[in-house]
C-alpha cells in the first residue's frame, strides 16, 4: 500500500521532505499537492515512470508531460527560450502556469512529444513542491492527477491513497489545494497560444479567455 505523509503546507517538515525525496530517487511515484491541483510526480531519469503515469491517466505517448523545476534559470536548461519568451516567463513564474517549449538536448527523447519535440515546464508556487525540488536538486516529471472518466483532478489524499494504493508509492497530504489546473500556454511559435485556461491569470500573458 502507498505510504501517506501529512506535511505542513506552509512549513514542510524537513524530515518528511527528505524521506519523500528518497522515495522519488529510488524510482517511486508520488501524488503531491501543488498550487494548481494534485500531480503525479517522479524523478525524470526513471523511464518506467512514464508508463506508470500513462497507465493511471490512460493517455498515449502524445500526452505532454511537464517538468516541474525550482526557478526560471532551470527552465532555460531544459528548453530553448528566446528573449521575448524569457520576459514572459519572468513575469509569470512562479505560478499556476505550464509553458510548452521546445526541449533541449539535456532532455531524454522519451520525455518529449514524439513529433513536436516539445515539453511542458512550470515553476510551482507551493512551499511543499518547492521544498521537495530543492531537496532533490533536480526536476520532477509531472502530470495532473485526473483519472479516466473524471472531469476534475483528485483533491483528497485519503481517497487518492484508496484508489491508487497499488499504483503509487507515496501520497502527500498538505491540505486542500483545489481543483483548478494550470493555465497551459504554447510558446512555440510567433505568438503565445492558449491551450487550456486554468488558474493562472490570462491577463499576465496578454491573452483573453475563450468565449
Amino acid at each position: 500500500m502507498a505510504q501517506l505523509f501529512h506535511i505542513h503546507p506552509e512549513h514542510p517538515q524537513p524530515r518528511l521532505i527528505k524521506h519523500a525525496a528518497e522515495i522519488a530517487r529510488s524510482g517511486g511515484l508520488i501524488a503531491l499537492p501543488t498550487d494548481a491541483a494534485y500531480s503525479l510526480a517522479g524523478v525524470s531519469g526513471y523511464a518506467p515512470l512514464l508508463d506508470r503515469i500513462r497507465t493511471i491517466r490512460d493517455v498515449d505517448d502524445r500526452h505532454h508531460f511537464t517538468l516541474m523545476v525550482r526557478d526560471l534559470s532551470e527552465i532555460a536548461t531544459y528548453a530553448r527560450v528566446d528573449n521575448v519568451q524569457y520576459r514572459l516567463l519572468k513575469a509569470t513564474t512562479p505560478g499556476a502556469y505550464t509553458f510548452i517549449l521546445e526541449g533541449t538536448k539535456e532532455l531524454p527523447r522519451r520525455l518529449l512529444h514524439p513529433k513536436r519535440k516539445t515539453i511542458g515546464l512550470r515553476v510551482p508556487d507551493h512551499p511543499l513542491a518547492l521544498a521537495l525540488l530543492e531537496e532533490l536538486d533536480e526536476p520532477l516529471l509531472t502530470s495532473t492527477l485526473i483519472l479516466p472518466g473524471d472531469e476534475l483532478p483528485m483533491v483528497d489524499a485519503e481517497e487518492i491513497r484508496e484508489r491508487l494504493e497499488k499504483l503509487v508509492d507515496l501520497v502527500i497530504d498538505a491540505g486542500h489545494c483545489g481543483t483548478d489546473m494550470t493555465t497551459v500556454v504554447n510558446l512555440v511559435g510567433s505568438q503565445p497560444e492558449l491551450v487550456r485556461a486554468g488558474k493562472g491569470d490570462l491577463a499576465a500573458l496578454g491573452l483573453e479567455a475563450p468565449e
